[in-house]
């Protein structure tokens, strides 16, 4: 481009610093801008060479010099270089792009995940330790975040221009992006996608903290039971653990250390269990009867708020052991088969 690296990276900064453009504040950040800047290098370049070209064309062959019309003769090593240059330039911006875009929809797996759901008009984030944010969301610096995102209404978008962060937000489907946030401070969040009269006004800010503040704010906002916690009442309310209770004439298939495995299903085919599955699984069992099982589980499509299957899914993601689930049965037809006195007496268990 003729320009040297000492005045690109000039450049660069300078437009960070004037307010043109976000602050790079994740670690992919100056990778997206790396490649936004090279995409508006060659269009400025581009641009300036079709225009000196068309300037010097117009000078040299206007009607006073040249009044009659000049054959002009092809050139294969001039139609080569303007083919294969453009075509290495695209390539390499398909090859620099691809790469990029897999590295900022694959989160490594030591990502902590922080659950988002979109509603006209507001975000709301829910830590995996209970703690619940209304368009807030607070992360830890240095540490990769794993943001899975769902929307119980209409299409939303999740932005967060400073770490180079935007994925769409759909009804009825996880969708997941991941950020590394570089430096503590504070940055807006903004919905990108025309959602309704109040779009403009669904907008947030998310937290940076250090580390230990990170801990700090985590112990301070806590609401006493983690989403795992939850999902475990839920689980025991609902009756799910008197098919899943992990015996060997249980109705339902084993959830404990399911997650992360591969299914095999009734029609043959295997499916990897992750969040979506998991979802998906509770609303349409009918779609997902695991071999070897008959199709007996009913939907709970309606049933379950979506933040409910959230609970869930965190209490099966983190299910190991079946030792709790079958203690909760226990206890429950322990509690229903205990004689009751009539109306208005106290409830006694018999005891052997």
């Amino acid at each position: 481009m003729g320009i040297s690296p000492v005045l690109w990276q000039f450049l660069v900064k300078w437009l960070h610093n004037s307010a043109l453009f976000p602050a790079e504040a994740s670690t992919v950040a100056p990778l997206m801008d790396a490649l936004y800047f090279f995409l508006l290098g060659m269009t400025l370049t581009g641009l300036f060479l079709v225009g000196v070209l068309v300037f010097g064309f117009s000078i040299r062959y206007r009607k006073e010099k040249n009044p009659v019309a000049t054959q002009i003769e092809g050139s294969t090593l001039l139609e080569a270089t303007w083919t294969i240059i453009p075509l290495a330039i695209f390539l390499l911006t398909f090859v620099w792009g691809a790469v990029l875009y897999f590295r900022i929809y694959d989160p490594p797996p030591n990502a902590m995940n922080i659950y988002i759901v979109g509603k006209q008009w507001m975000w709301k984030a829910e830590h995996p330790g209970g703690q619940h944010e209304i368009n807030a969301l607070h992360v830890p610096a240095g540490r990769p975040v794993q943001l899975t995102m769902i929307s119980v209404d209409v299409f939303h978008s999740f932005s967060i221009p400073d770490f180079r962060v935007k994925r769409e937000v759909i009804p009825g489907r996880y969708t997941t992006v991941w950020f590394n946030a570089t430096t503590p401070g504070t940055y807006h969040i903004f919905c990108t996608q025309y959602c309704g009269t109040q779009h403009s006004g669904m907008i947030g800010e998310v937290t940076v903290l250090t580390p230990d503040d990170y801990q700090k704010w985590l112990a301070q906002s806590t609401s006493g039971m983690s989403l795992a916690q939850n999902g475990e009442r839920l689980f025991a309310s609902m009756g799910c653990n008197a098919c899943h209770s992990g015996n060997a004439a249980a109705r339902g298939p084993n959830l404990a250390g399911v997650y992360g495995t591969k299914l095999t299903l009734t029609d043959g085919s295997q499916v990897q269990v992750n969040d979506a599955y998991l979802r998906d699984a509770i609303l349409n069992p009918s779609q997902h009867v695991t071999a070897g099982f008959a199709p007996i589980m009913p939907t709970y499509q309606g049933q379950i708020s979506e933040d409910g299957l959230i609970d869930l899914v965190e209490y099966l993601k983190n299910l190991q052991s079946n030792y709790r689930v079958q203690q909760t049965l226990m206890t429950s037809e322990s509690n229903q088969a205990a004689p009751t006195t009539p109306s208005g007496g106290t409830t006694e268990t018999v005891k052997p």
